[in-house]
């Protein structure tokens, strides 16, 4: 693990393989390593790929409170300008592809290509906001563990539960392990988060939309919309996954972003090599 810090914060991050940058950005409450089988995947298919833990959660600090989607992007931002990285492919699951979005409208001239998976645009309902601003509070009383078990059949399909029981490991554990204080701010500041689904008709960069076809959380109608109103957009529905189809379903979720990634790859490689 590398650490970069900045602007008060301490993020802990991973940057593995070299070629074109892809940031992949964990979902809400995991850490950078959920996203294991696409960094062993790609760093080593002619991609570099930075992984980094969002404020609050895995190894970078924790910070209570409140902490909003614009915070997580422009703490994202400091680490690829310490990296000497100026664009780049961003992605990120559930939580991690909102932040994908503010990134987006905060920086869209430094985006080469999205990744939005199971994930969805609209703000919180009124309900939706209460229920996380109560969620928060629970987690600051009770911890992270009875939470995490709680959830754990709906971040993934319970056949999957039983049929992989490493991965369901280290969900839990991803899940139990956070920082109570700092999902609490994520939480918080994740209520307050402006509705994206005006703006996803102002994406200009390729785009791969991919849902698992069992999602509870974010279902398959969600990542439709997505994909209806991003331009020239890409939809993959990963079968048999849930709202982790990267790591349910990693061969499955790696042959679309892969054939997404090389697409990217080659059709920003025609301009210079025209004559």
């Amino acid at each position: 693990m590398s650490t970069w810090s900045g602007g008060g914060i301490t993020l802990g991050y991973e940057d593995e393989g070299s070629g074109m940058p892809v940031v992949l950005v964990h979902g809400h409450p995991f850490d950078r390593t959920m996203w294991r089988p696409q960094v062993e995947h790609f760093s080593q298919a002619g991609w570099r790929v930075i992984t980094p833990d969002l404020r609050g959660y895995g190894e970078s600090m924790v910070v209570p409170g409140r902490t909003t989607l614009d915070v997580f992007a422009r703490d994202i931002a400091g680490l690829l300008d310490h990296l000497g990285i100026d664009r780049f492919v961003l992605g990120g699951l559930s939580m991690g592809g909102q932040i994908v979005m503010e990134f987006h409208r905060l920086f869209p001239d430094r985006v080469r290509g999205l990744l939005f998976a199971d994930t969805f645009a609209a703000a919180d309902t009124e309900d939706s906001r209460t229920w996380r601003y109560e969620m928060a509070e629970r987690l600051l009383r009770e911890g992270m563990g009875g939470y995490a078990n709680q959830v754990l059949p709906k971040m993934m399909t319970p056949q999957n539960i039983q049929a992989l029981p490493r991965v369901a490991e280290h969900v839990l554990a991803m899940m139990a392990g956070a920082s109570a204080e700092g999902a609490a701010a994520g939480l918080r500041g994740r209520a307050e988060r402006p509705d994206y689904t005006g703006m996803l008709q102002d994406i200009a960069v390729p785009t791969l939309v991919v849902v698992g076809s069992d999602d509870e959380f974010t279902p398959v109608s969600d990542a439709r919309l997505i994909h209806e109103r991003v331009p020239h957009s890409t939809l993959a529905i990963i079968d048999g996954a849930g709202h982790m189809p990267n790591l349910e379903r990693p061969a499955e979720f790696n042959a679309a972003l892969g054939l997404f990634l090389d697409a990217l790859s080659d059709a920003q490689a025609k301009p210079s090599t025209a004559q």
